[in-house]
């Protein structure tokens, strides 16, 4: 908690900014971002909870509705002020209760799991590239690419559709480099109307205070282009998804040096990663059935994680738990120069407090129990044989929502880095959202059964 003073000088210099408004934003299950607008003149009253919240009516806080509210305290060290409403100012915010930190809060338990890092000398670090649709809706509802010259069959890289969206991709482009977040490339990728954003690296809590804002950024200045902007996982069968590929490395405390990082000559397995690292990417490995669930949290999470699907060609989508060098049908890559591993199924409908809470628990674990990862897979796991496969003890990930859940909830590592109430809300929430689309009846289905029975 800041001083008074430390809030006053902030309170003033807002003001000078020409703010008049505050939101301590915090997320649910989800990872969505909620919370109340408070003028700037009661910013020391907000900086010491006084914005109270019923809980019961939000997803995944787990309270009745007999229950004191929570309330939201606001990160005054990381403040966005918004580009496109300079009255108003962005801050990320941990939920409390009865004057503690509320467990069941997301960013509160990667803190939590952050301190325990601390304790064996570590710090995280996290990269996470942003994929991200711009499309119409049309009256239907339904969603379709706006350009019409944007249609390559391998669209990926393309300068043509690239400048096409120019006037949106600018204004995002932008307000990442006015906040400082040093945006050092761009492109459209691999599925028409579909982008991706890549920024440095900071602490893992601010590169997640970082996505939860820039979903909500770029989905503002699509609707000033009459666009929607989704970070939705799949929303065409035909063309690939939206990743949200985080990459991981640890830090010395004391020295600020990457724990992960050796020169690839010092390296027997060449990939430039320290025993501490494969050490991590083991400890993945060993939870990465659970962690999927927290990775890919939807049921479209699973269309994406599919080796073809309905494309024409492989999807570059992880769908075996596995690791590998600049290899992306691996889950976990080590990318070229090492130094970090990237978790490959991680989407744009990721919660990355939760998602990096549980990641970084369990490379934790990895470290602590000396876990050896085995060989990287050099090869495309897409094509090897069932058989092969095996030989090498390379498992498919969850295939599922209904699976991932059901491996979240038996995973131990689940309860132990996040308490039992999240681990319990997040199964709630999920098994719902399972049910509720296994029971619902789809076009698909309508097709394909109506007049054949």
């Amino acid at each position: 908690m800041m001083t008074d003073e430390e809030i006053t000088t902030i309170q003033k210099d807002l003001r000078a900014k020409g703010v008049k408004y505050c939101i301590g934003a915090y997320v649910d299950i989800h990872g969505v971002p909620k919370g109340k607008v408070v003028p700037i003149d009661h910013l020391h009253h907000m900086a010491h909870g006084s914005e109270r919240y019923t809980g019961y009516a939000l997803d995944g806080l787990g309270q009745a509705p007999n229950d004191d509210e929570i309330t939201s305290i606001p990160d005054l060290g990381h403040i966005v002020q918004l580009p496109w409403e300079p009255s108003v100012a962005w801050m990320p915010a941990d939920n409390g209760f009865q004057g503690n930190p509320y467990p069941l809060n997301t960013r509160v338990a990667l803190k939590n799991m952050l301190a325990q890092a601390a304790e064996m000398g570590f710090g995280f670090n996290l990269g996470i590239e942003c994929e991200i649709f711009v499309l119409e809706q049309n009256e239907d509802g339904s969603l379709a690419v706006p350009n019409p010259n944007d249609k390559l069959t391998k669209p990926c890289y393309s300068v043509e559709g690239f400048m096409d969206q120019f006037n949106w991709l600018d204004k995002v482009a932008t307000c990442i480099n006015d906040l400082g977040w040093d945006l050092y490339s761009f492109d459209h990728e691999d599925a028409n109307g579909q982008y991706e954003f890549d920024f440095a690296y900071a602490d893992a809590l601010t590169m997640c205070d970082r996505l939860v804002f820039f979903r909500y950024m770029a989905k503002e200045f699509a609707k000033q282009e009459g666009l929607l902007a989704t970070m939705m996982p799949k929303p065409f069968a035909d063309k690939t998804g939206n990743g949200a590929h985080f990459n991981m490395s640890l830090y010395d405390l004391k020295t600020g040096g990457n724990v992960f990082a050796c020169d690839p000559k010092d390296d027997p397995r060449g990939l430039g990663l320290t025993e501490t690292g494969y050490q991590f990417i083991g400890g993945i490995l060993k939870h990465g059935h659970a962690l999927c669930a927290a990775f890919a949290p939807t049921v479209n999470s699973y269309k994406r994680l599919v080796r073809q699907g309905a494309m024409s060609y492989f999807t570059w989508a992880p769908v075996f738990n596995s690791y590998g060098s600049n290899n992306r049908t691996n889950s976990v890559r080590v990318p070229s120069g090492g130094g970090r591993c990237e978790s490959r199924n991680a989407d744009g409908a990721v919660n990355p407090y939760l998602a990096a809470t549980l990641a970084l628990a369990a490379g934790l674990e990895g470290i602590r129990e000396g876990i050896d990862p085995g060989d990287p897979n050099e090869d495309n796991l897409y094509t090897i044989s069932e058989s092969e496969r095996a030989a090498r003890g390379i498992q498919f990930l969850p295939q599922n929502l209904q699976e991932a859940i059901a491996c979240f909830q038996a995973d131990p590592i689940t309860e132990t880095a996040l308490g039992s109430g999240l681990r319990d809300e997040f199964v709630k929430y999920k098994t719902e959202e399972w049910q509720a689309y296994h029971l619902s009846v789809s076009e698909w289905e309508v097709e394909r059964y109506s007049h054949l029975f």
